[in-house]
């Protein structure tokens, strides 16, 4: 029976379904989820930024991060479905027979599975370049929310990674090294996006 999407899942059936004994949805999905939840966090912090006397100037940008991070929650959720599906149809494939004609499409649900995640990882980045310019143009009342949605950001990135590297092995050189070094840029940026976010955002 196929999984319901994660959009229309509630968060205590997402939560139940990634303690249950089933191979989806797990870390990959969950990364996801909180990336969703980093964007949702950081569109609040606009929200209660939007209209503000004291940030007029600033109105602009706001107006358009607002719609930037509304589509970057959706967009990390559709990736937690091809997550989910990706390491799905590993799981199911990699268990034929050698013989069985479907075999042939493991090799496409393996570069899925290292792709999804960085994709996911790369959109988190993407996230914490938007808090970086939020920083000083926000509602300051709020910086601690958005110095949390930096954290999930960057956290996002770590755990994708996680996902991008135990799979690495299915792919060939130089695809393989290619990856591996576009991850770690991935994640260098985001050491270095979160760091200056938080130091913006701190009391």
């Amino acid at each position: 029976m196929s999984q319901a999407s994660f959009r229309s899942q509630t968060l205590a059936a997402f939560i139940q379904n990634v303690g249950d004994k089933c191979p989806t949805p797990g870390g990959g999905a969950v990364a996801s989820a909180v990336g969703a939840l980093a964007a949702a966090l950081g569109r609040m912090v606009v929200s209660y930024s939007i209209g503000k006397k004291n940030l007029e100037e600033h109105q602009p940008l706001l107006i358009a991060a607002n719609a930037r991070l509304e589509r970057a929650a959706a967009v990390m959720l559709e990736l937690a479905d091809e997550d989910a599906a990706a390491y799905g149809a590993v799981n199911e494939l990699s268990r034929l027979d050698a013989s069985d004609p479907r075999r042939a499409e493991l090799a496409a649900a393996q570069q899925a599975s290292v792709q999804v995640p960085l994709m996911v990882a790369a959109a988190a980045v993407d996230l914490l370049r938007l808090f970086e310019q939020l920083a000083g143009t926000t509602n300051r009342h709020l910086r601690s929310d958005l110095g949390i949605a930096a954290v999930l950001a960057r956290a996002t990135v770590e755990a994708s990674a996680w996902n991008v590297l135990i799979n690495l092995g299915t792919l060939a050189e130089p695809a393989a090294g290619t990856t591996r070094s576009t991850l770690q840029s991935l994640r260098e940026t985001a050491a270095t996006l979160s760091a200056g976010v938080e130091r913006l955002c701190a009391p």
